[in-house]
């Protein structure tokens, strides 16, 4: 008779075959191009985010609000206007809320 570890063993060698097989070969993950359009408002925020600390390092806002323009068709002060809302919403930490509140502003004062 086989022991209570070995028993476990093999359950677990099965689940994992099983696991694998169900899916890679039977019900594989469809992957889908999407744009970012479709994000979430955390994930949003966090792409506003990252474009206000791209910001913050080169200064450079024309290019800041190209990269907002792919979050939608809104003017990028509105993008950054939502995400800093987001961010509030979310609780981001003080110093990232600053960081897309100077962003929102620049793009507001600069008409993007």
């Amino acid at each position: 008779m086989l022991s209570t570890p070995i028993k476990y063993l093999i359950a677990l060698v099965i689940g994992i075959s099983l696991g694998l097989l169900y899916g890679w070969a039977i019900d594989p993950v469809e992957f889908i191009d999407t744009t970012p359009e479709t994000l979430r408002a955390d994930y949003r925020a966090d792409y506003v985010l990252m474009t206000a600390e791209i910001y913050n390092s080169d200064g450079n806002l024309s290019l800041a609000a190209q990269r907002l323009a792919v979050l939608g068709s809104q003017p990028p002060a509105e993008i950054a206007a939502q995400g800093y809302q987001s961010a509030l919403e979310f609780k981001f930490s003080d110093a990232d809320i600053a960081l897309i509140q100077r962003l929102m502003s620049s793009l507001q004062a600069g008409g993007n």
